[in-house]
This record gives structure tokens, sequence and C-alpha cells, in this order.
């Protein structure tokens, strides 16, 4: 177990994108607000470094549940089946894959729910297949902390899920800001995308856990190879972080909420400062490390991304829309194209579903949405 610095987070209210935007790119690309054909496609670690084709395209496969409340997080299972955390129940709910079925395995105890805080991120253990743990982010009355559990599959629907154990606490809580997005990478190392919960200043302090990417060992300590000495800050200067995914050369990119201007991709690299809240978006001070590309906040608003067919796919929230950003290496190859734009409202989470497939989950309960008959629903969908 790992202490780590607490901190108080204190609400700070502005022109905020936390949980909604899109716009022009970084120069070698200019974001289009139009929508495109529909489709969906995973991450495949036998993909080639082939420049992906300017144009793509998604297909909505099916619908694979429906009646989803506030959910945030999104866990493939190895048997096919997936795991879905509730923010504002603070439930782990298993879905059946092919019948859409939801059983609930149990409350994680200690959320405490409110604004953008809850339970968030989850992520199986690398030994999931023999530790049956899963790691769950999430807002407790004190700050945001990350706690591993023990799915039992065979005891009674409720009764599912053990007592969390925390791993890393002391990340500062806000109504707003709380990051999230928690991802074990190709080295087996956990990584955690916070937010600066209301607080800027935190973002450059590289002694605070606000606004960083913190890269830990699964039992919570700073993972070996870190930029800083006895520190879990892998990066810093982010204001809101949300999206984290691996291309199959094991490179990171990571997705940022702006505040009233500049939606960021980021090509993540150990010890860089991303700028918040001395930059937002792409600028010329050397000191900063410049986003990949860039959307004005109403058109995207990011969340989950997920790599697939050699291009990033993006969830806006407030944007509405699918994202596509094909890469060349950490750099982007065309334009980046919106999909599904208005179709299905928010959209939260996107997740690897295998081969050319993604699951794609709403975000229409969150209060901020417009929720229609059905909302919050997974949908199975193909990219190329």
């Amino acid at each position: 177990m790992s202490a780590a610095l607490a901190v108080t987070a204190l609400l700070l209210t502005g022109g905020c994108s936390s949980d909604g935007g899109g716009a022009p790119g970084d120069g070698t690309s200019a974001p289009s607000g139009g929508s495109g054909t529909a489709t969906g496609s995973a991450p495949s670690r036998q993909a080639t470094a082939q420049t992906p084709p300017a144009k793509g395209t998604v297909k909505v496969l099916r619908t694979v549940t429906e009646g989803l409340k506030s959910p945030w997080g999104l866990a493939p299972l190895p048997d096919g089946n997936l795991l879905v955390s509730s923010r504002d129940d603070g439930t782990i709910t298993r879905i059946a894959e092919a019948t859409g079925r939801k059983t609930e395995l149990g409350q994680v105890s200690g959320v405490s729910a409110a604004g953008e805080g809850g339970l968030l991120g989850i992520a199986l253990s690398p030994d999931y297949a023999s530790d049956h743990m899963i790691y769950a982010y999430f807002t407790t009355a004190s700050d945001n902390r990350i706690a591993r559990m023990l799915y039992e599959p065979e005891k009674p629907a409720g009764e599912q899920l053990g007592a969390p154990d925390t791993v890393f606490k002391g990340i500062p809580k806000g109504y707003i800001h709380n990051g999230g997005r928690i991802a074990f990478g190709p080295d087996g190392m956990l990584y955690a995308g916070t937010g600066e919960s209301g607080q800027r200043g935190l973002a450059q302090d590289k002694k605070s856990l606000g606004g960083k990417i913190l890269r830990l060992t699964p039992e919570g300590d700073p993972a070996p190879g870190n930029p800083f000495p006895d520190s879990a800050v892998y990066t810093y200067g982010h204001r809101n972080v949300q999206g984290l995914a691996w291309d199959p050369e094991q490179r990171l990119f990571a997705s940022e909420f702006g505040q009233d201007t500049w939606d960021e991709l980021n090509a993540i690299k150990p010890g860089d400062d991303y700028g918040w809240p001395n930059a937002e978006g792409k600028g010329n001070n050397p000191k900063y490390h410049n986003p990949i590309t860039q959307w004005h906040t109403d058109d995207a608003s990011p969340s989950g991304i997920a790599y697939a067919e050699g291009s990033i796919w993006m969830a806006g929230l407030k944007g509405q829309r699918l994202w596509r950003i094909p890469l060349d290496g950490t750099r982007t190859s065309a334009a980046p194209q919106a999909f599904l734009t208005g179709e299905y409202g928010r959209l939260r989470t996107v997740v690897s579903a295998g081969g050319d497939k993604l699951w794609l989950m709403t975000s229409n309960t969150d209060g901020r949405g417009t929720p229609k008959p059905g909302d919050d629903r997974i949908l199975e969908i193909q990219v190329s």
C-alpha cells in the first residue's frame, strides 16, 4: 500500500468543458465537425506501422444493453462479458455480451458521488486470471483514490464484490475535474489520469497529484523508471485527463478537457509539462508539450479514447460524436473525422472489443445530457 499526498480540493466554477468540446487542429490537421459513416475497430497488437487511410468508416453493429444509470468505466472480461461502473450509484454491474442481461456485482463502499465525482474508471488486474481483482478510481468524502476488490462471481448477485483495498490515495477531489480514467499499460504498470479539481495551480505543482498522469505499480507504489524520484507523477500540467490509450508501439496517448477554447489529444512523454493553466491548446512556448491536435470545446469535450486500425478513437461528451484521429507515429496523418454526430447524445467511454471492433458507451443520464428512452447504452461498433 502506498501513501500519497493529501491535498484539499476547492470548488471552482467557470466556463469549463469538463464534461462537454472540438476545433481546428495543430497545423497538420483541422478537425471537421461533419459526421461520417458508422463503424467500429479495436486495438490490435498485430497492427502494422502503415499510415492509415485519410478517410475511415464507422458502422454500428448493435446495441449491447440499455438502461444504464450514470455509466462511466467499462472493462471487458476475459469471457467477453463487460463490467460497467455507475458514477452516482457506486455500483459495478456485469453485462452479458450476448444478451445484454445486467447482474449487479455489488456497491463500492466509501464512494461519495457529487458533481463529476463518484465511481469512475475501472480496470482488471494484469493478473486477473489468477487474482480476480478489479481496480477502481473513485471519489470519497476526502479525496480521489484507487482501490482493488476481489470479484467472486460464484456468490449471489449483489454480493460478488469484496471490500475495497486502497492502493493509492490523496488525489485532490472537487465538484469538478476529478479525472478518473485508469488503465494498465503494456509494461504492467497502472496509469491514472487526474484532474486539478478546479484549483488550477495544482497542475503545475509537481508535488501535487492533481492535474497529472500518474504511473504506479499494481500495489500502488511509484513505478520504477518514473521521471521524478520517489514520485507517482509521470506527466504534469494537465487540466482534466479522462482518456488513456496505447498504440501497438506502446506509445501512450491521452485526451484532455480544455477550458473555453481547446480540447486536446496529447502524445505522452515522461516528465513533460503539458502547459495548463499557462497554456491551453497549441502554443509557441517550447517549455510546454503541444497537443498533436485540438478541438473547440463545443465539438469534443473528450473522455475515453481507444486505439484501433491505425487511429485513436475519441468519445466526445458535449460534442456528442466519436472522433477518429489517424496517426503516423505520434503525429496526425490526416484531418480528424467525426462520426455519429448527435445520434446517441453524449459519449463517455470507448474500449477495444478486439479486432476491428469497439465498445462505445453513452453518458446521457449524468445530469448534463438529455436522456432518451433506453439511455444509457453500450454499442458495438466496427471501424476502419
